[in-house]
This record gives C-alpha cells, structure tokens and sequence, in this order.
C-alpha cells in the first residue's frame, strides 16, 4: 500500500497534526506518516502580498518526499495565495504527489468568532482529503455534499462531508494512481 507524509509546516503547531493524520488514513484507506516538521517556508512567501505562494511552497515539499512515499501533505497556518487568486485553503498536483493546506483562513478567529478546536481540525481534514483526492486524479465534484466539491468560502466547507460520494470513491479506489 502506498503511504502518504504528512509535514508539519510553519504555523501548523495549532493542531492535532497526528490526530489529523489518523483520520486521513480512515477515509483514504491508506497509511499516512507524520514526518519531522519544517522549520522554514520563507522561500515561498511574497512580501508584496504578505502571504506565501503555495506552489513554491509545493515546490519545496517535493523536494523533501524521501524515496518510497506516494505522496506528501504539508499543512501549515501561513496564508495561501496562487498569483490569479486572493487566496487558497490549499493546492495539489492533478495526479502528482504533492499537496498543501493552510488552516489560515479555517480558523474561526480570522472571522472574529471564538476559537473552535474542533471545527478547526474538521475543515482542516475535509481539505486535506479534498487535496489528496486531487493528486489522485480526482476533479471537483457537482455532488454538494462531496468532500470534492470546490469551496470557495469556509462555510462551504462546513456543509460538504468529509467523505466522496460514490462516484468520486469508486473513481479514487479504482484508479492506477490509488496503487
């Protein structure tokens, strides 16, 4: 079975990192490792948006996918941009091994409300197999409730499950990627 790395990055000391990792190897059905956490995003960040660009930020990930990992998830709490957006909850490779998640902008006090450790760790793994599912070849889903479903805005988040529906599980479970 194929294993995913889960990277700890820069501002990601917020969350139950390990705990996350457990329930993305419940719904992938495949064994997920946390990994060493990285000291250093700064390559990635734009002083001119104040924000770090998540492709050179996935550009550094791969480079640290050690020999024998599938794929590799870093998740951090710095804000996301990619250049033609304001901003992103995350990014992956179509059918590479690459992912990332900001939790930035899934933190109930970036909207002013109280803190919500557990809303927090449940938009975290929606968009950690959200952008799993995408390396996997997966495109966004019509289904609204499907974990695959774009989400422009967190409250999107909250309404989809943290599941595929059955067309995007039979498409994940039987794709060559899915090894």
């Amino acid at each position: 079975m194929q294993e995913i790395l889960v990277l700890p990055l820069p501002g990601a000391e917020a969350l139950d990192i390990e705990r996350v990792a457990l329930e993305i190897e419940d719904l992938l059905h495949r064994p997920v490792v946390v990994g060493d956490a990285l000291r250093s995003v700064d390559e990635a960040y734009d002083p001119s948006r104040d924000q770090y660009n998540s492709r050179r930020l996935l550009q550094q990930l791969l480079g640290l996918r050690p020999r024998g990992v599938d794929r590799i998830l870093g998740i951090t709490g710095v804000d996301l941009f990619i250049p033609v957006l304001t901003f992103v909850f995350g990014e992956a490779q179509l059918e590479g091994p690459g992912a990332v998640v900001s939790y930035f902008r899934l933190d109930n006090r970036y909207y002013g409300l109280p803190e919500d450790a557990a809303v927090l760790q449940e938009r975290v793994v929606k968009e950690a197999v959200h952008e799993l599912g995408h390396t996997y070849g997966l495109l966004h889903c019509a289904d609204t409730l499907c974990v695959m479903r774009s989400s422009t805005y967190v409250e999107q988040i909250d309404l989809k499950n943290r599941h595929f529906c059955m067309s995007c599980a039979r498409a994940i479970y039987e794709s060559p990627a899915a090894g």
